[in-house]
């Protein structure tokens, strides 16, 4: 392929990420939007193979198969469940590929710089790039190496760390080494200062040493951050490895790896930032490790869990008008959308309002519950956000809450000291009658014990939530 047409590849890739971003904004046109973005990334990964100055063939193309075959292995074993811990491993690897690569270019630098005029102007692809520029461009590419290795080192330690919470592997709680945010901040400086010794001509060691210092940063900025904030480290971590993607592409001269990563960066970070807003949470405050997490004394909780079966939820079922249904992580877990879908299809038709709530970060991935209750075919229109249909709680006659904890922890309001404290929340206490589908009396992911659960209109219906709602498929109208 020649140059012009790489390029015209590349602005064609390039739209249709563009158009697969603005199709994920709705449920719809989901579908589509991820072929938009197969097409564009096949696209793009074809026009980069067969562009100029591309060789050792045999290798790319063993890569790309293998690549191929262990992608379709882990997405055909990956449950829902495990998806937010999968998002976060894939972060992983693009911050460690923007480490390779920067130091890579540091070596083909090295390598290209000892060679004579008439060598270099044989030179092809990313060394003949280096062997074509100026002092400046190369202090410039430099300080371009220099901070897609820091980013990139950065995302994958903090991503390693955020798929070991998310998989349970790692304790949810936040952690500091003594010192806390001290190191992190001499970690940072120690890196500044390496920044402008390497730009001024000293040797790899700094460049290692700032990458020992920026993965000491990543994983102890995550490991400082809690299990309720985790929602938003998937989504930040997705900002900086689009970051760290942008940086390879600057040092590699390729446009398209810039434009890519600078939308993921950039959407991962708005993301990140409603997130925040929606959880009442400070950006700045997430994202530098929990500065200002409350650590006050809690609020005691007095009275009982009461329990209850499924004969009295259907009972109270079959007496309701209205029916709010509040799916959360323990829906996953269970895998009991089917039972719910059906369950709503059978209310709906004995003339029954019923409705979903949705929290913004119900789950443990932006999107979680929506996703899956879509893919139990429940209608888009009576899967409601939170700011929609909180006002109607307390009109409601039955809400049933599936596996959620924290996003319906009137603690948020009440107790000042709480670590989810201001947190907007799915106001459901405010229903007449309240039942809870849980497998035991346990806390949720934060570690937060829930009043909700001990509140006078609240009752318990334990067990696994797929066989609990299965459970009153027979006995409601």
């Amino acid at each position: 392929m020649t140059i012009g047409i790489v390029s015209a590849a590349y602005i064609a890739a390039a739209v249709l990420f563009i158009l697969s971003l603005g199709g994920l904004s709705g449920q719809e046109r989901a579908k589509r939007a991820v072929w938009y973005g197969i097409a564009g990334m096949a696209l793009a990964v074809i026009a980069t193979v067969f562009g100029p100055g591309v060789g050792n063939w045999f290798i790319i193309t063993f890569m790309i198969a293998g690549g191929a075959v262990l992608g379709y292995y882990v997405a055909s074993r990956v449950q829902m469940t495990e998806m937010p811990q999968l998002v976060a491993a894939l972060h992983s690897f693009v911050g460690l590929a923007a480490v390779f690569i920067g130091l890579n270019a540091h070596i083909e630098a090295w390598r290209v710089s000892g060679m004579d005029e008439a060598a270099r102007a044989g030179l092809t692809g990313f060394a003949g790039i280096l062997a074509h520029k100026t002092s400046v461009e190369l202090a410039i590419m430099k300080v371009e190496v220099f901070l897609g290795v820091f980013i990139g080192a950065v995302t994958f330690t903090g991503s390693v760390v955020a798929f070991g919470k998310l998989a349970g592997k790692v304790d949810g709680k936040a952690r500091k080494l003594p010192g806390g945010h001290a190191l992190n901040a001499a970690a940072a400086i120690l890196s500044l200062i390496l920044l402008f010794m390497y730009a001024n001509g000293a040797g790899v060691w700094t460049l290692i040493l700032m990458t020992l210092a920026a993965f000491f940063i990543g994983y102890h900025l995550i490991m400082g951050i809690g299990g309720a904030d985790m929602p938003v480290v998937v989504s930040m971590l997705n900002s900086y490895s689009g970051w760290a993607a942008a940086a390879i592409g600057f040092t590699l001269g390729n446009d398209l790896l810039i434009v890519t990563g600078a939308l993921v960066g950039s959407s991962g970070a708005i993301l990140s930032y409603i997130m925040c807003k929606a959880m009442n949470r400070s950006f700045i405050s997430v994202i530098l490790g929990g500065f200002g997490t409350t650590t006050g004394p809690q609020m005691e909780i007095i009275g009982e869990q009461i329990a209850i079966d499924a004969e009295g939820v259907a009972a109270a079922l079959n007496d309701a008008d209205s029916v709010v249904i509040v799916p959360g992580y323990g829906m996953a877990v269970a895998q009991a959308q089917q039972p719910v879908a059906e369950l709503t299809r059978k209310l709906r038709a004995a003339g029954k309002d019923v409705r979903f709530a949705i929290h913004p970060v119900a789950g443990r991935l932006p999107g979680h519950m929506n996703v899956l209750l879509a893919e139990a075919k429940v209608p888009y229109d009576i899967v409601l956000e939170m700011d929609e249909i909180n006002e109607d709680f307390h009109e409601t006659d039955v809400v049933i809450v599936i596996g959620s904890n924290d996003i319906v922890n009137p603690a948020a309001q009440e107790d000042p000291n709480s670590p989810i404290a201001g947190m907007p929340v799915l106001e459901v206490w405010k229903a007449k009658r309240v039942f809870v589908s849980k497998r035991g009396q346990g806390t949720g992911y934060s570690g937060i014990e829930n009043p909700l659960f001990y509140k006078d209109n609240t009752r318990m219906f334990y067990g696994d939530a797929k066989k609990s709602v299965s459970d009153l498929l027979h006995r409601v109208i």
